[in-house]
């Protein structure tokens, strides 16, 4: 008889941790983000379309796609992952080879091997691509990781070039004083907000294909939170959850027919959001954003159901 298959892990990152890291620990803290927000009101929204596709899995195909990976998995709030180690793509703990069949149906180029995953946050020096806000090196380089490294759909343009902006906004001299912070439903909920922000700029800008991207990196920021409140004592808050992103994919599908109404959609999802995001904060300590009851569940032997 074939052994049963492993039990899933409580949250879905706990995929790509290198063995002997401290899950618990590791995914309740996080780097903080070294962001330099332009000023200008054109090039923030260019960043912010980038900061919303950097943090979502489904600009990326095939594999990683049903992995979940995203730019953010490899580089957390923009900068590495020393803890970053996937099956079939990584050496060392905090490297990784791109150029596999295991997350790509165009690269298999062994000879490039596991590399140091950078730090997108230090200095432009130290980074291979040229990030000349003249150039299009860093957006191809970055179009290619998307399309043929990790297979995925040809993202729409201002997604593309907002990508390459955020990464240039990056830099050492934005770092805050704390190199980390804890994670938090309430800064996960920011980033569906900031996410939904940008679908409305991209409605402004009559950029429906933007707009419908940046309201599926929102519903997949709920999906994030979502898992971290497993059980029926936090059922509610899954329904609560479960209800803004149906909002929200009603608001994805006005846009592909009536960009008004979506923009309105948008913009009353904003007012509800605050009627039913306090219940998620108010149940994070019974929830996986607790170290350590994400410690107790992730050591607890899986319910299996009786023999029959």
């Amino acid at each position: 008889m074939a052994a049963a298959p492993p039990p899933a892990p409580p949250l879905r990152a706990m995929r790509w941790l290198a063995p002997g890291v401290d899950a618990a620990a590791a995914l309740t803290r996080q780097p903080t983000e070294c962001l330099a927000m332009p000023k200008d009101a054109e090039a923030a929204y260019e960043v912010e379309l980038g900061r919303a596709g950097f943090r979502t899995p489904l600009l990326f195909g095939g594999q990683a796609a049903r992995a979940g990976l995203s730019c953010e998995s490899c580089h957390r709030a923009g900068r590495g992952n020393p803890d970053f180690d996937f099956p079939g793509v990584s050496g060392a703990p905090g490297t990784a080879d791109v150029t596999t069949s295991v997350l790509s149906s165009h690269e298999a180029d062994a000879a490039h091997g596991a590399r140091q995953i950078p730090d997108l946050s230090g200095p432009k020096s130290a980074l291979k691509v040229d990030q000349d806000p003249n150039s299009d090196a860093l957006a191809a380089a970055i179009d290619r990781i998307a399309t043929r490294e990790f297979d995925g759909a040809e993202p729409p343009g201002a997604v593309r070039a907002g990508l390459a902006a955020y990464v240039r906004a990056l830099s050492p001299s934005a770092c805050p004083a704390a190199a980390s912070e804890p994670v938090t439903p309430g800064a996960a909920l920011a980033d569906a907000r900031r996410a939904v922000q940008a679908a409305i700029a991209a409605l402004d800008h009559r950029d429906a294909p933007s707009a419908e991207l940046m309201i599926e990196a929102a519903r997949s920021t709920l999906g994030d939170i979502d898992e971290r409140y497993p059980g029926l004592a936090l059922a509610p808050v899954r329904r609560a959850l479960a209800l803004a992103s149906l909002d929200l994919a009603g608001a994805e599908a006005a846009a592909r027919r009536d960009l008004a109404a979506a923009r309105t959609d948008l913009v009353l999802w904003l007012a509800r959001e605050p009627a039913w995001a306090p219940r998620v904060m108010a149940a994070a300590p019974a929830s996986l954003y607790s170290r350590a009851r994400l410690a107790a569940l992730a050591k607890s032997p899986p319910v299996r159901p009786p023999a029959a």
